[in-house]
């Protein structure tokens, strides 16, 4: 492939973004995909039950609507303001494709969520890495100027918030689209949607996929200026979100306490794994996410993954010299949380 003349070069060139590991072996502990540990809201096995299956015959609404009203109505925005995607990544592909020339650039920062990178690679644009504070705070530079700034907060794999404050002064002084990807926002202390109401050039991301349980139906959305959400529509695909998919998205936003209820079981447990975690010698970074960024004291993090995994439990390892002394450990039920614990304890 690398030098096959009827793939574009770009793609022949590419290192290509690497998921979480999804095995199919039974009884592991898995903690490395920052999925919620619990089940969605009943809501949504009522809304599929109650689907008819004849309707799957028909394709689905292209625009998403009733999941979209949905969302304004959650979020008192109009239902031009509103995009539903595949996922969020599909928006954040979109984006690439919206709002970045061909001699653009897409801005991020480092360490950040890797997919960045490679969507500008994917776009054949230059990507522009701005390095984090050694302890993976806001630089004490602003960014340099870009056509599309990907900005995650929480950060990922970090789990550290960055201030409003600074968000929204970048913000005013940034000229291009700023997307602000608030995956983990349901845990953390604060949002920054407002913004998306407010500034003519942010862009306010969520997903289903952590505080919802539903990163298998693959549904993300984004708030933000009507201009900016046409513009995702126009190049979007024709029908990008499944029947199924619609219905369960908009049965999950309506539960809000089932989902605020899990957010906050998981925050409970969070703290207490971060507790448990510093009297083993661990440095954990303040977390507002459904994960735990942990630097280990004893021993390389290459080989706690390793020592983990042989113990049946999956943990997150980013080599690089940025990320190569930490690991990311979701956030998982109590039970699973007390089996790595009792591993740990034997291992450090």
């Amino acid at each position: 492939m690398m030098n096959n003349p009827l793939i574009r070069k770009s793609v022949r060139t590419l290192e290509a973004y690497t998921p979480g590991e999804q095995p199919r072996r039974p009884g592991l502990v898995k903690l490395n995909t920052n999925e919620n540990p619990y089940p969605p809201s009943p809501w949504v096995a009522e809304a599929l039950t109650a689907l008819p299956v004849e309707t799957l015959r028909l394709y689905p609404d292209p625009a998403s609507t009733g999941l979209r009203q949905t969302i304004a109505d959650l979020h008192e925005v109009g239902l031009d303001q509103v995009f539903a995607g595949n996922g969020s990544d599909e928006i954040l592909a979109l984006c690439t494709r919206a709002f970045v020339e061909d001699d653009g650039t897409i801005g991020y920062f480092m360490p950040s969520y890797s997919l960045y990178p490679v969507l500008a690679a994917i776009r054949a644009v230059r990507g522009v890495a701005s390095e984090l504070t050694e302890s993976f705070e806001w630089p004490a530079r602003d960014p340099e100027p870009a056509s599309l700034f990907f900005l995650t907060n929480p950060n990922a794999p970090t789990s550290m918030q960055f201030p409003k404050g600074k968000i929204s002064a970048f913000c005013k002084r940034f000229s291009g689209v700023v997307l602000v990807d608030e995956a983990y926002v349901d845990f953390a202390r604060e949002s920054c949607l407002d913004l998306a109401k407010t500034r003519p050039n942010v862009l306010v991301m969520r997903t289903m996929s952590k505080s919802y349980s539903l990163a298998g139906i693959r549904c993300g959305y984004v708030v933000g200026p009507e201009p900016l959400i046409s513009a995702l529509f126009k190049i979007k695909d024709s029908y990008n979100l499944n029947r199924l998919t619609q219905v369960a998205a908009t049965a999950a936003l309506k539960d809000q306490a089932s989902m605020r209820e899990n957010a906050e079981r998981i925050k409970a447990t969070r703290g207490r794994l971060s507790t448990e975690l510093e009297k083993l010698g661990f440095t954990v970074s303040p977390s507002e996410a459904n994960f735990l960024w942990a630097k280990p004291g004893r021993q390389t993090a290459g080989a706690l993954f390793e020592a983990l995994k042989a113990e049946g439990i999956l943990i997150r390892y980013f080599p690089g010299e940025r990320t190569g002394d930490h690991v990311r450990i979701t956030v998982g039920t109590d039970e699973e949380v007390d089996r790595l614990l009792e591993v740990l304890g034997g291992l450090i």
